[in-house]
């Protein structure tokens, strides 16, 4: 047991009096506002197959970007295995905090075998992350869409990281040889593979940003994609971005990739509900 002088009562009772005659005579301490978070769509047509995009420049363009803007979350789109390492290393060199990186490989209908790049790295999307969180606490989900071209060898995908409780973060690139089956592709990972993943973990604040191939205003209309609870932007073209409604989506710019690639750079910046603020 600790002992105490018996001469600090009176001055901790003193104490005690000034603080309250403090708080008495102040207002509601405002709650400290979300801090903004800010998600960078990439499309960077590296491959190396779809030669009339293709640069060899947009892995280095993307670095650029990402410390330029330094977001939060990026989203990759037609990268290879090794462009996520190297612009994971570039989000370790902005941001203190974990960062982790996930890649999930488009398959080759044909073999059952991931899809490769020209250099043979497999082919595919990337989420990257940034938050406060421990890394063990993040979690990576994949998965290919059950409906696909018969005649394009490559089967698209989907892929989110969860970040401990904070947010689910997702992307994909859908078909482009059918907008009617990008379509489809998109209302299986917003109708049944994300509710899944809220159903069997545990219910994030999330967002989808990607090529999904489908335009707003578009036939169909991506927007027939969208799930009634949820926010949408997109960049004037095939780039979307949705949010359940407990995401505030604050801004919405294009950053331009210097034609190193076929499509702009696509940033939102969101807020992610405050303390207290009720989640689905």
């Amino acid at each position: 047991m600790v002992s105490r002088p018996t001469g600090a009562r009176p001055l901790v009772a003193a104490a005690l009096v000034s603080v309250a005659a403090l708080l008495a005579g102040c207002s509601v301490v405002a709650p400290v506002a979300p801090a903004p978070l800010r998600v960078l769509q990439l499309n960077l047509c590296n491959s190396g197959m779809a030669t009339g995009c293709y640069t060899g420049r947009a892995v280095a363009r993307a670095a650029e970007v990402i410390r330029a803007e330094a977001p939060d979350v990026v989203t990759l789109n037609e990268i290879c295995s090794g462009d996520v390492d190297t612009l994971e290393r570039v989000m370790r060199e902005v941001h203190a905090g974990t960062v982790v990186a996930a890649f999930q490989p488009a398959r080759n209908g044909r073999t059952g075998e991931p899809y490769r790049c020209v250099n043979g790295q497999q082919y595919g999307v990337g989420v990257l992350t940034h938050s406060a969180a421990p890394a063990e606490d993040h979690e990576v989900h994949a998965g290919i869409y059950p409906a696909q071209d018969p005649a394009d060898p490559e089967q698209r995908a989907w892929l989110c990281v969860a970040a401990h409780t904070a947010f689910l973060a997702c992307t994909t690139h859908l078909a482009y040889t059918s907008s009617t089956l990008a379509l489809a592709q998109c209302a299986h990972l917003v109708g049944t593979a994300i509710p899944q993943l809220h159903a069997e973990a545990r219910y994030r604040p999330t967002m989808v940003s990607g090529d999904l191939n489908l335009r707003h205003g578009g036939t169909p209309d991506v927007r027939s994609c969208v799930p009634a609870d949820y926010r949408h932007r997109h960049d004037g073209g095939v780039q979307q971005f949705m949010a359940t409604a407990d995401l505030r989506i604050e801004a919405t710019r294009s950053v331009s990739m210097e034609r190193t690639t076929d499509h702009a750079a696509f940033l939102v910046t969101l807020t992610l509900p405050g303390p207290g603020e009720p989640a689905h």
